[in-house]
């Protein structure tokens, strides 16, 4: 879980769980990003699922659990919404993706951890 997000973060609920016999099937019909579809609208398409009220942070919860269980393969995310690459290309170009917000991430990370040794530092009177 991460902190200040732990309900969006916290693992699958057992009624998330139940909800994956009806995600799963719906993405795999998501072939290509013609036919991508959006949290909203699997939260709609759930909606008509007694007792199934999920929100947009405990969807991308399910569909991570889904891509890193490997449940549906070769599942992307784009702006356009969650579907199956149709060619090697787009899976390249994905990970290339993933690459470069990774290090982006990582690089935030040591600026911050610098600046946060710098400021409270030198606030505590200590020099480097």
């Amino acid at each position: 879980m991460l902190n200040g997000f732990e309900e969006e973060t916290a693992p699958l609920s057992e009624n998330e769980r139940e909800l994956l016999p009806y995600i799963i099937p719906l993405l795999e019909r998501c072939v290509g990003k013609k036919n991508a579809v959006k949290s909203h609208d699997i939260s709609f398409y759930l909606s008509h699922t007694p007792g199934a009220r999920v929100d947009g942070p405990r969807i991308r919860k399910i569909i991570n659990h889904i891509r890193t269980n490997g449940l549906v393969s070769c599942l992307i995310a784009s702006s356009s919404g969650y579907y199956i690459a149709d060619s090697e290309q787009e899976l390249l170009d994905y990970e290339e993706s993933l690459n470069t917000r990774a290090t982006a991430i990582w690089k935030i990370r040591g600026h911050i951890m610098h600046q946060r040794a710098e400021r409270f530092r030198a606030e505590q009177g200590v020099l480097f």
